[in-house]
């Protein structure tokens, strides 16, 4: 229950995020810069209130790491939210959802091309599979109808190589830090990144109303903090495996929450499309992309 419910959170916060977008001046940088900032800060607090409250500044007493976590807040942390909302901001938030799962596909490339092992049968029908959706999804079965500007498909695509990097570099900090330390550092170490790029005071124009606070706390807070918080406490009880496979609940969400709240047309095919996706991230969960690299796509300790 709780990786579903964590997962219907990431799932409803795209939506949400992209009600934001469309009803007022916020743009997606702001919004990610927030997000990591707030959520980061709030993550290590808690944590100072844990058994590994000693590991929140440890982290950078060791040479070794500190290069190693500034690259995995900056080009993993930032690549998969900037990424993300960017996708949502120009299209939409099941269509960048479904793009981000494309991560798995990344992963078995990596692999190959890393290990020179040639693809097994499960990852090529896989990839086969991911490939056929991801057409469906982006043309809804016509490559005259594009169902979402190329601008987002871009983007989308990009989040999900930045969530394959994310999920493979990370393997060695995990072994070394508990996740709410290495996702708190990631999440300041790419806001204060985000701060250079758009100011958090930036925010000229933007009424302030209860209906658009409410939805940058739900983004922050729900969608973000308590999301990564019940999945990371799903871990004690579900394998790494069962955690990514029961985590295909957001892009359900996400699609079931852009056609109800936004009202975002979803064709035939582009359900078959998704539907699509969903069966690559469960057949490669079933093995790992290579023996030798283990990268769990949803380990998402971020978004």
């Amino acid at each position: 229950m709780m990786v579903i419910i964590g997962a219907s959170f990431w799932g409803l916060s795209g939506a949400v995020a992209q009600m934001l977008f469309e009803e007022t001046t916020i743009t997606a940088g702001w919004l990610v810069t927030i997000r990591l900032l707030v959520s980061g800060a709030l993550l290590l607090l808690f944590t100072l209130c844990t058994s590994n409250r000693g590991e929140v500044f440890g982290v950078w007493k060791k040479p070794k790491f500190f290069v190693h976590i500034l690259l995995f807040g900056i080009f993993g942390m930032v690549g998969i939210q900037y990424c993300y909302f960017v996708s949502i901001e120009t299209g939409n938030a099941a269509v960048a959802t479904l793009l981000q799962y494309l991560a798995p596909v990344f992963i078995a490339i990596y692999a190959t091309v890393k290990f020179r092992e040639l693809p097994d049968t499960n990852k090529v029908i896989s990839i086969a599979i991911a490939v056929l959706g991801t057409f469906l999804l982006l043309t809804d079965g016509s490559i005259d109808n594009l169902t979402v500007s190329p601008v987002s498909m871009f983007w989308g695509v990009l989040s999900g190589v930045a969530l394959a990097f994310y999920s493979l570099y990370s393997k060695e900090l995990r072994q070394h830090y508990s996740a709410s330390v290495l996702v708190g550092w990631g999440m300041i170490v790419g806001g204060i990144g985000m701060c250079f790029v758009h100011s958090p005071f930036d925010v000229q124009g933007v009424a302030w109303t209860l209906p658009t606070l409410s939805k940058v706390f739900f983004v922050v807070i729900f969608g973000t903090l308590l999301a990564f918080y019940l999945y990371m406490l799903s871990m004690k009880y579900l394998t790494a495996q069962e955690a990514s496979l029961l985590g295909c609940t957001e892009p359900l969400v996400a699609i079931l929450a852009s056609i109800v709240l936004i009202n975002i047309p979803f064709g035939y095919y582009q359900m078959l499309g998704a539907l699509c996706v969903i069966v690559m991230v469960v057949m490669m969960g079933r093995k790992p992309a290579s023996q030798k690299v283990q990268g769990s796509m949803r380990s998402k300790e971020a978004v």
